[in-house]
């Protein structure tokens, strides 16, 4: 055999081999494609064994994949709920406050008689629990007093005084402050004092000369300790309070005051001359 001839049957038989490999290439992809569309085809049409739980959705994109959606969080709920209730209560707050400011202007005397009564009420309760013995059990009929006392006496006087010093001072710079101020420490204060103990003492059975002794012990230590604790408060009310707001300011500050004030009040009788 020729030289030329073996170099054709061998460039025949590489030829030969070459499209035998092509072929098989060509069968595997093939096949793979049907592999591929079978399984897809499956994955479609059969029947899931399980199901996802709800926080998993499906993203209908290009690419179907699965998206986690994470519940809601224990701390954003309860978040969310604190929030709303502080939301809930401060609009509660404001309504109270509308409707208050309300019945100063509607009603006046009344409101500021109810607000006094219910601050006596609260010091009273407040300063018998400070003095409150185990064999003791609360007053409730001095209790009642000092809620008579705060409604039927202080409420409208101090609608009545401060609507007085307001016109007899108008203005609210530091000297007319300082006006009310003395006007309030000599006369109104003093005065409320006297009755206060005397309408007290009369409603426990204690008679003139037992009253008159009273006062002579507890109405100079009384308003001693007064002039420390009132200049303060009447200067905030007098200086940066309006007028209808002033008895309220006042008897904010005398809740303190009315809890010192019950307790001088329920103290035993004085001795007297005979």
């Amino acid at each position: 055999m020729s030289s030329s001839t073996f170099m054709k049957s061998r460039s025949k038989v590489s030829d030969f081999m070459m499209m035998q490999k092509q072929l098989m290439f060509a069968n595997n992809s093939t096949i793979n494609q049907i592999k591929l569309h079978s399984l897809l085809s499956n994955k479609q049409h059969s029947k899931p064994y399980f199901r996802l739980p709800h926080f998993f959705t499906k993203n209908t994109t290009t690419t179907q994949q699965y998206q986690i959606i994470p519940p809601p969080s224990l701390f954003s709920s309860s978040f969310c709920s604190s929030s709303s209730s502080s939301s809930t209560a401060s609009v509660s707050k404001l309504r109270f406050v509308g409707w208050y400011l309300g019945m100063i202007k509607s009603h006046p005397i009344l409101t500021k008689s109810v607000t006094s009564a219910l601050i006596y009420t609260a010091a009273d309760l407040s300063s018998q629990t400070i003095e409150w013995q185990s064999s003791k059990s609360l007053d409730f009929i001095r209790t009642l007093r000092m809620a008579g006392y705060g409604m039927i006496i202080l409420g409208p006087t101090l609608h009545f005084w401060f609507n007085f010093v307001s016109k007899l001072f108008p203005g609210r710079d530091l000297f007319s402050t300082l006006k009310k101020m003395v006007m309030g420490q000599s006369i109104y204060g003093p005065a409320m004092t006297v009755i206060f103990f005397s309408l007290n003492a009369a409603l426990q059975g204690e008679n003139d000369k037992e009253i008159v002794a009273r006062l002579k012990r507890d109405l100079v230590p009384t308003l001693l300790n007064g002039v420390m604790y009132w200049p303060i408060c009447d200067f905030i009310t007098f200086r940066f309070i309006p007028v209808h707001l002033q008895p309220l300011v006042s008897n904010s500050f005398s809740y303190l005051w009315t809890i010192y004030m019950t307790y001088m009040a329920s103290l035993e009788k004085a001795e007297t001359d005979s």
